[in-house]
Protein backbone atom coordinates (compact mmCIF):
# COMPACT_ATOMS: atom_id res chain seq x y z
CA UNK A 1 0.00 0.00 0.00
CA UNK A 2 1.19 3.51 -0.84
CA UNK A 3 0.55 6.92 0.63
CA UNK A 4 -1.11 9.62 -1.27
CA UNK A 5 -0.08 12.86 -0.76
CA UNK A 6 0.12 16.89 -1.90
CA UNK A 7 1.56 19.98 -1.90
CA UNK A 8 5.26 20.80 -2.93
CA UNK A 9 6.79 17.85 -1.75
CA UNK A 10 4.47 15.77 -3.05
CA UNK A 11 4.92 17.20 -6.27
CA UNK A 12 8.84 16.85 -5.47
CA UNK A 13 7.94 12.84 -5.20
CA UNK A 14 5.58 12.80 -8.47
CA UNK A 15 8.20 14.59 -10.45
CA UNK A 16 10.96 11.97 -9.18
CA UNK A 17 8.79 8.87 -9.97
CA UNK A 18 8.54 7.85 -6.26
CA UNK A 19 5.97 6.24 -4.49
CA UNK A 20 6.15 6.88 -0.51
CA UNK A 21 5.50 3.13 0.87
CA UNK A 22 3.33 2.76 4.05
CA UNK A 23 5.06 3.48 7.29
CA UNK A 24 5.72 0.44 8.78
CA UNK A 25 4.75 -0.15 12.34
CA UNK A 26 7.99 -1.29 15.50
CA UNK A 27 8.82 -4.78 15.69
CA UNK A 28 9.34 -3.97 18.97
CA UNK A 29 8.39 -1.94 21.86
CA UNK A 30 8.86 1.89 20.73
CA UNK A 31 7.21 4.27 18.60
CA UNK A 32 8.20 4.86 15.15
CA UNK A 33 8.09 9.24 16.07
CA UNK A 34 7.81 11.46 18.92
CA UNK A 35 6.22 15.16 17.90
CA UNK A 36 7.67 17.33 20.95
CA UNK A 37 6.72 21.00 20.32
CA UNK A 38 8.02 21.91 16.80
CA UNK A 39 10.64 18.94 16.43
CA UNK A 40 9.97 15.18 14.89
CA UNK A 41 11.76 12.36 15.88
CA UNK A 42 11.83 9.84 13.23
CA UNK A 43 12.94 6.46 15.07
CA UNK A 44 15.53 4.36 13.15
CA UNK A 45 14.09 2.73 9.77
CA UNK A 46 15.58 -0.11 8.49
CA UNK A 47 16.01 -0.53 4.89
CA UNK A 48 12.66 -2.39 2.70
CA UNK A 49 12.94 -4.16 -0.54
CA UNK A 50 10.80 -4.28 -3.22
CA UNK A 51 8.72 -7.36 -1.57
CA UNK A 52 8.78 -5.93 1.86
CA UNK A 53 11.52 -7.72 3.43
CA UNK A 54 14.47 -6.04 5.00
CA UNK A 55 17.50 -5.46 2.84
CA UNK A 56 20.46 -7.72 4.66
CA UNK A 57 24.42 -7.93 4.90
CA UNK A 58 27.27 -6.34 5.57
CA UNK A 59 29.63 -3.48 3.76
CA UNK A 60 32.70 -4.89 3.52
CA UNK A 61 31.89 -8.41 3.17
CA UNK A 62 28.59 -9.50 1.34
CA UNK A 63 27.59 -5.92 0.23
CA UNK A 64 29.54 -3.60 -2.38
CA UNK A 65 29.25 0.37 -1.51
CA UNK A 66 26.55 0.59 -4.30
CA UNK A 67 24.05 -2.00 -2.46
CA UNK A 68 25.01 -0.37 0.70
CA UNK A 69 23.63 3.04 -1.07
CA UNK A 70 20.57 1.42 -2.09
CA UNK A 71 19.91 0.47 1.26
CA UNK A 72 20.43 4.14 2.68
CA UNK A 73 17.90 4.85 0.76
CA UNK A 74 15.09 2.47 0.96
CA UNK A 75 16.06 3.47 4.72
CA UNK A 76 15.58 7.70 4.24
CA UNK A 77 12.13 6.28 2.26
CA UNK A 78 11.12 4.74 5.29
CA UNK A 79 12.05 8.11 7.01
CA UNK A 80 9.74 10.07 4.76
CA UNK A 81 7.20 7.38 5.10
CA UNK A 82 7.12 8.18 8.79
CA UNK A 83 7.05 11.98 8.48
CA UNK A 84 4.13 11.59 6.41
CA UNK A 85 2.07 9.50 8.75
CA UNK A 86 3.19 11.84 11.43
CA UNK A 87 2.20 15.24 10.11
CA UNK A 88 -0.35 14.28 7.50
CA UNK A 89 1.39 16.75 5.25
CA UNK A 90 5.21 16.89 4.17
CA UNK A 91 5.49 20.67 3.78
CA UNK A 92 4.46 21.02 7.21
CA UNK A 93 9.07 19.93 7.26
CA UNK A 94 10.62 23.30 7.78
CA UNK A 95 14.01 21.49 7.64
CA UNK A 96 15.61 18.05 8.00
CA UNK A 97 17.89 19.27 11.03
CA UNK A 98 20.08 15.60 11.09
CA UNK A 99 20.24 12.20 9.71
CA UNK A 100 22.16 9.24 11.58
CA UNK A 101 22.74 6.33 9.24
CA UNK A 102 24.18 3.08 11.08
CA UNK A 103 26.07 1.23 8.47
CA UNK A 104 26.50 -2.66 9.57
CA UNK A 105 30.14 -3.23 8.60
CA UNK A 106 32.78 -5.15 8.67
CA UNK A 107 35.93 -4.17 10.53
CA UNK A 108 38.14 -2.95 7.74
CA UNK A 109 34.79 -1.24 5.95
CA UNK A 110 35.75 2.69 6.21
CA UNK A 111 34.00 3.77 3.61
CA UNK A 112 30.22 4.22 5.81
CA UNK A 113 30.06 7.88 4.42
CA UNK A 114 29.54 7.22 0.68
CA UNK A 115 27.08 4.97 2.05
CA UNK A 116 25.23 7.14 3.77
CA UNK A 117 25.18 9.71 0.79
CA UNK A 118 22.40 7.50 -0.59
CA UNK A 119 20.06 8.43 2.35
CA UNK A 120 21.23 12.12 1.95
CA UNK A 121 20.77 12.11 -1.57
CA UNK A 122 17.33 11.06 -1.41
CA UNK A 123 16.24 13.52 1.33
CA UNK A 124 17.63 16.48 -0.68
CA UNK A 125 15.81 15.55 -3.98
CA UNK A 126 12.33 15.13 -2.41
CA UNK A 127 12.99 17.97 0.11
CA UNK A 128 14.65 20.21 -1.86
CA UNK A 129 18.23 22.19 -0.86
CA UNK A 130 16.82 24.54 1.30
CA UNK A 131 14.57 22.20 3.54
CA UNK A 132 16.61 18.89 2.86
CA UNK A 133 20.36 20.24 3.44
CA UNK A 134 21.14 18.29 6.72
CA UNK A 135 23.67 17.29 9.25
CA UNK A 136 24.96 13.87 9.35
CA UNK A 137 26.23 11.11 11.25
CA UNK A 138 27.68 7.69 9.55
CA UNK A 139 28.51 5.26 12.13
CA UNK A 140 30.14 1.88 11.54
CA UNK A 141 28.67 -0.69 13.74
CA UNK A 142 29.25 -4.54 14.11
CA UNK A 143 25.15 -5.63 13.73
CA UNK A 144 21.92 -3.66 12.85
CA UNK A 145 18.81 -5.71 14.30
CA UNK A 146 17.29 -8.19 12.28
CA UNK A 147 20.74 -8.35 9.93
CA UNK A 148 19.77 -4.90 8.12
CA UNK A 149 22.72 -3.44 5.88
CA UNK A 150 21.66 0.27 7.27
CA UNK A 151 19.43 2.50 9.84
CA UNK A 152 18.66 5.63 9.35
CA UNK A 153 16.95 7.32 11.97
CA UNK A 154 16.35 11.54 11.78
CA UNK A 155 15.58 14.87 13.73
CA UNK A 156 13.01 17.24 11.34
CA UNK A 157 11.91 21.36 12.64
CA UNK A 158 8.51 21.85 11.72
CA UNK A 159 6.36 24.94 10.56
CA UNK A 160 3.79 26.64 12.87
Amino acid sequence: MSVVASGRVAANLQRLGIKLPAATAPATNYVPYVCSGMQLHVSGQLPKNDVGGCMTGQLGASLTVTEGQAAARACALQVVSQMQAALGDLDRVKRVVKLNVFVNSSTSFTEQSYVANGASELILSVFGEEVGRHARCAVGVAQLPFGAAVEVDALVELNN
